[in-house]
């Protein structure tokens, strides 16, 4: 029996450089348990994780970058 797929959650981000992009992917491997893609074309992160959204939110708030949560993917 497949394991069940996690959430896939997604989120606007203010992201305008390389480096932000990276501070995003520092605080996402901290939090532990998620696997994500960052766009930093688009300033979107897609995260597959079992935390909740506002967990997530608050973790990438830590930046300081602007955030919107989108919804589930």
């Amino acid at each position: 029996m497949p394991a069940a797929a996690m959430p896939k959650h997604k989120f606007s981000i203010d992201m305008t450089c390389e480096g932000c992009s990276s501070l995003v992917t520092h605080v996402l491997s901290k939090l532990g348990g998620v696997q994500f893609e960052t766009d930093l074309l688009n300033k979107k992160v897609c995260i597959d994780s079992e935390h909740s959204a506002d967990t997530l939110l608050a973790t990438l708030k830590k930046n300081g970058n602007s955030i919107s949560y989108l919804g589930e993917k």
